[in-house]
């Protein structure tokens, strides 16, 4: 059973959509609607605005010329074995050589794996640690203070939180773990690799994403989570005491699998991107500035989006999404327009059954490279860019 929030008792409800349905890389249609007034946006090639309003509804339609810049390229590496069940995936130098190395946690074998890197891009050497049951998702932070990044990740099939602490060399002591089970005393990080008893807080049925930012800009990081069988992603504000308000919810796309905070319009406020893996979509949620958000925007992605990556690909300074598509094999890149919308997606091959994703530069050439776990197949991709 995953770990997982208590189903909610209080919360607010936003509820209003906005879908964008993009048909080629310079073609938006934009449909906002709710119980007053109703709103369509086209996007073509030509540039001109048209706004007619009437007593219960006001339609604009404005035409815009795009620049995808779909000229990117990825050159796959060969695949890394991974037969323990690759499933989710972090970047980050481990043992201190200036090189970002792989974790991945192997949800069948109950392994975290570590792939470190030669310093190319090429990963020859490999290390496993044991784990609880399932370790479903992975992060990798310094959580005793001693400047060396630790490795978290949730033991799904026995409800805990395990801890492997970084000895400085690249090697990690045993498993340490904490119970988040229902009748169990989940903890909270105290600073020196212990933790303390930690409140729970109502979401949803089966949070599966989670991120924790500030989206108020009151400098207190706060919770989002997706909400995956009540398609709902939640937003829990930080009350600058170590509690949080009970939760707003926004109407999302179909099972919200995994979401990231970032600004993605260039206002300076943290804006929200989920993968709906139940509808084939990414969802954006732009930041209204006060902690509240708009309806969502859709894209369309590949079959059974799994994850979402947030990073500027092309280095045009825009944080553009990338998601691996499970169902379909591959990698969609949706390049970031400028503000806050985002061209079709481009696909890169992936192996079978695509679910983790991370972006990085791994082989020191100052371009960003995609590395994502596939678990059908039991292989890592490394594509470089």
């Amino acid at each position: 059973m995953l770990p997982y929030f208590l189903v909610p008792s209080t919360e607010t409800t936003i509820s209003s959509t906005t879908t964008i349905t993009i048909s080629s890389s310079t073609t938006i249609t934009t449909t906002t609607s709710s119980s007053s007034s109703s709103s369509t946006t086209t996007t073509t090639s030509s540039s001109s605005t048209t706004t007619t309003t009437s007593s219960s509804s006001t339609t604009t339609t404005t035409t815009t010329t795009l620049n995808p810049q779909n000229n990117m390229t990825f050159t796959a590496q060969k695949p890394i074995s991974c037969p323990g069940g690759p499933w989710s995936v972090v970047v980050r130098d481990v043992n201190n050589d200036s090189t970002p190395d792989i974790i991945i946690a192997n949800i069948d074998n109950n392994t975290i794996l570590i792939l470190f890197n030669s310093g190319n891009g090429t990963f020859p050497v490999q290390k496993t640690y044991s784990t609880g049951a399932n370790p479903y998702s992975v992060v990798v932070i310094d959580i005793n203070n001693d400047s060396k990044p630790d490795i978290i990740y949730s033991n799904s099939g026995g409800d805990s939180i395990g801890f492997l602490l970084n000895k400085g060399n690249g090697s990690f002591g045993l498993q340490t773990t904490y119970s988040t089970g229902l009748d169990s005393q989940p903890r909270g990080v105290k600073g020196n690799g212990t933790f303390a008893t930690l409140k729970t807080y109502p979401t949803g049925a089966y949070p599966y994403g989670l991120s924790v930012a500030d989206v108020n800009n009151d400098n207190k990081p706060d919770i989002v989570v997706g909400i995956y069988f009540d398609d709902m992603v939640g937003v829990l504000l930080n009350k600058g005491n170590g509690t949080y308000t009970a939760q707003t919810s926004y109407p999302a796309g179909i099972n919200p699998r995994d979401v990231k905070v970032i600004d993605v319009n260039g206002d300076n406020k943290s804006d929200i991107i989920v993968a709906n893996n139940g509808s084939n979509t990414v969802g954006v949620f732009l930041n209204k500035g006060n902690g509240t958000f708009a309806a969502q925007i859709s894209y369309s992605t590949g079959f059974m989006p799994y994850s979402v990556s947030v990073v500027d690909i092309n280095g045009d300074s825009k944080p553009d999404i990338i998601v691996p598509n499970y169902g379909d094999n591959n990698v969609g890149v949706l390049l970031n327009i400028g503000n806050g919308t985002f061209a079709a997606q481009i696909t890169y091959l992936t192996g079978t059954g695509p679910r983790g994703v991370a972006v990085f530069d791994v082989n020191a050439d100052s371009r960003p490279d995609i590395i994502v776990t596939n678990y059908d197949n039991k292989t890592v991709s490394v594509l470089l860019s």
